[in-house]
């Protein structure tokens, strides 16, 4: 009888302790997510570029190719509709943990990659977004884990392979290519049924999954690269270029596919971003040049096929 209690309260013991070093992991990972610009600096330092903090305690760093000039199809690209580099940071515990999305033309892909490497920063994706682009642009994406001003350096190395502009953003022309909008975006955002935002002359949708998303056990914000994206460009006489991709599980990507063909929009690339996600996702890039409110209301048709944040 004596032998049947002390094992019941060793168990009981056993069990107290299980939950308290799981409340432990959970207050030190709620601290972590605590955090402040001023702790950033070290890595806008190294990488001399300025960020911000986004929702889910992410500091990203936003790195537009304005150097390029590239075209689709007789459209001049504002770098903020397809060319835009990024870079995110979250802390987790006492490390952070770096991914990110570079845009380089094919010459750059090599030496980054290669110095990417050495530095031990991991390549999850590398692809193409557009077709019949002027000239060719390959998106890098990147994944990395530890001290915070070691990556954001090992970053900035691999970037001096590139000729992406760093330092302030330069204001005006240099973002603003394309036409004055002729597009009527209130509408667009009705059609859509979700808010965006003028972003140097591209209008910009960020639309989040309903589901919680995981990498390597740590929970992936929306900001981080896991949010479906949707952008346009005017072209003129109400007309508007798109690109961005749907981010997807397995079962929406043929319904969406059939979605964006059935209103004329192309599907450019499928393909995945990272390596250990949960659930599995994909990425649908994208593109159209036609009247505004018929790609809105081809886009949402897509929407509709996912599970989005409404």
């Amino acid at each position: 009888m004596k032998h049947e209690t002390l094992k019941s309260l060793f168990a009981l013991v056993a069990s107290c302790l299980v939950v308290l070093a799981a409340s432990e992991t959970r207050a030190v990972l709620g601290q972590a997510a605590q955090t402040t610009p001023e702790e950033w600096k070290v890595v806008e330092q190294a990488i001399r570029k300025t960020g911000s903090l986004q929702p889910g305690a992410v500091f990203k760093i936003g790195l537009p190719r304005t150097d390029l000039l590239v075209t689709v199809r007789g459209v001049a690209i504002n770098p903020l509709l397809a060319l835009g580099s990024w870079i995110a940071f979250k802390k987790t515990g006492k490390d952070t943990v770096v991914m990110g999305d570079l845009v380089l033309t094919e010459d750059e892909v090599g030496p980054v990659m290669w110095s990417l490497q050495e530095s031990g920063i991991e390549q999850s994706a590398l692809h193409n977004h557009v077709f019949d682009e002027s000239p060719r642009v390959m998106y890098m994406h990147i994944h990395g884990h530890g001290d915070a001003a070691q990556l954001a350096g090992a970053i900035r190395r691999a970037l001096s392979y590139t000729k992406t502009p760093l330092g302030p953003q330069l204001p005006g022309p240099t973002l603003k290519r394309g036409l004055p909008s002729e597009v009527d975006f209130h509408q667009v955002e009705q059609i859509l049924g979700r808010p965006g935002k003028d972003n140097n002359g591209v209008y910009q949708f960020s639309i989040a999954r309903t589901e919680k998303i995981t990498d390597d056990g740590m929970e992936v914000p929306p900001s981080m690269g896991v949010a479906t994206a949707i952008n346009f460009q005017s072209t003129g006489g109400g007309r508007a270029a798109i690109t961005g991709d749907f981010v997807l599980l397995a079962a929406e990507v043929n319904p969406v596919i059939h979605a964006l063909r059935e209103n004329g929009i192309a599907v450019t690339a499928l393909h995945s971003h990272m390596l250990t996600e949960s659930p599995r996702l994909f990425f649908m890039h994208f593109w159209a040049n036609d009247d505004a409110l018929k790609l809105a209301r081809g886009l949402r048709s897509a929407l509709d096929k996912t599970n989005s944040v409404k």
